[in-house]
């Protein structure tokens, strides 16, 4: 099984930055690609970026490129949140998927969930 963890939510001015964290660990050798998510209350989850893990694609919503990129180090992967707006508030979630087809993957090909960490904006 594959496990994943994010850290590095908080509290920040508009303009702000942030840089999220998402550790995986266990068996991940069978990810296919780690993606980034949002939840803002009474509000559908949003698919914000994607990494392949044993590859160099990328992927950017189109609501939050040139704000936000996506990275990674071994077995973590960053989020970096640019520019920030209030708007931008939300539980942030990090996911794992294994299965291997178009890039970037269907949003519910995700299936493997962390906890999620807070993002908060004020203006």
């Amino acid at each position: 099984q594959v496990q994943v963890m994010e850290s590095g939510g908080g509290s920040v001015q508009a303009g702000g930055s942030l840089r999220l964290s998402c550790t995986a660990s266990g068996r991940t050798t069978s990810i296919y690609s780690l993606g980034w998510f949002r939840q803002i209350p009474g509000k559908e989850r949003e698919f914000l970026a994607a990494l392949a893990w044993a590859g160099s694609q990328t992927y950017v919503a189109d609501s939050v490129k040139g704000r936000f990129t996506i990275s990674n180090a071994k077995t973590t992967v960053y989020l970096q949140l640019n520019n920030l707006e209030p708007t931008d508030t939300a539980i942030y979630y990090c996911a794992s998927s294994k299965i291997r087809s178009m890039w970037p993957p269907l949003a519910n090909e995700y299936d493997n969930w962390g906890q999620g960490t807070q993002v908060t904006v004020f203006s």
